[in-house]
């Protein structure tokens, strides 16, 4: 993953000093692009571990339409839970508990995730409704019906309901693309906001598993997952970290199959997904800006 690298070298260099809206500070740069050709192996990090069940249901719990944090919960994927405790933490139920016990009330009591555990019309829900368009079912019936169409898109930006959901899409626009020869099919995301450490390894991992569940519902291969920034920082307090990768050598790619032939989009479960020779470096671990 040297353009991941590359990325992390190119912030550190030219990158500029500003506050944030969490108040931890970050060095920041504006526009950046890198490539990943997945034809050459599965883009998930190799400087450090990436859990990828975690990136896998995610993607599921967006694909479903979901925005409550239970079912990720349930499936011990945690990179959710920040946004729904802080919330839980401001109201006039908090009596001292921790994350901990917060989580384990979102397990045990399905009115109190109802309740405290739903994100807002978070990424799920514009994929699926936005305004009552199925953007997702509606991205494939265009890929395989009007595949050189310039409309392959979602969008998980909606201006009309940023205000209520628990945090504004980052990776907020992506659109697809198929070869003159109607065999391969790539993917270019727009992300508004990217956290370098944490955030980005996510984000690449994530739209290149959606491109190659797209491929295989719709008929192509996997071609190229280009990733677009505009402002892409690093966290006051994930200096550490990244120089921590930049000093350790990538490793060869994971490879990614599938267990079974999907049809639809919205079949695929986790035990569909079979990622083989992930060797990755330990894993490093840094606090979330909330």
């Amino acid at each position: 993953m040297k353009e991941y690298l590359d990325l992390c070298r190119h912030v550190l260099d030219y990158g500029q000093k500003r506050g944030d809206r969490t108040g931890t500070g970050t060095v920041s740069c504006f526009g950046y692009q890198t490539r990943y050709d997945l034809t050459k192996g599965f883009p998930l990090l190799t400087t450090k571990k990436v859990h990828f069940k975690s990136v896998a249901y995610e993607l599921l719990w967006f694909i479903r339409g979901e925005t409550n944090i239970r079912p990720l919960v349930q499936n011990k994927v945690r990179i959710w839970n920040e946004w729904p405790y802080e919330k839980f933490t401001n109201s006039d139920e908090y009596n001292g508990e921790t994350m901990e016990q917060f989580i384990q009330r979102i397990l045990d009591d399905e009115a109190f995730a109802d309740k405290f555990g739903d994100l807002g019309p978070v990424y799920g829900k514009q994929w699926r409704d936005f305004f009552g368009k199925d953007q997702l079912l509606e991205l494939v019936d265009g890929l395989k019906n009007n595949p050189f169409s310039r409309r392959h898109i979602l969008c998980a930006w909606n201006p009309a309901q940023v205000d209520q959901m628990a945090l504004p899409p980052c990776h907020a626009f992506v659109q697809f693309y198929v070869s003159n020869d109607r065999k391969r099919l790539s993917c270019q995301l727009y992300q508004r906001s990217a956290d370098v450490f944490l955030g980005v390894p996510f984000n690449i991992a994530s739209y290149a598993l959606l491109l190659s569940m797209l491929a295989e519902v719709c008929g192509y291969e996997a071609y190229e997952l280009v990733h677009t920034f505009g402002d892409v920082h690093i966290y006051s307090n994930h200096f550490e970290q990244i120089h921590m990768q930049l000093d350790r050598e990538p490793r060869p790619l994971p490879t990614l199959r599938f267990a079974r032939k999907v049809d639809s989009i919205l079949d695929f479960r986790y035990e569909d997904f079979i990622l083989e020779n992930y060797n990755p470096h330990e894993a490093i671990k840094g606090k979330v800006a909330v």
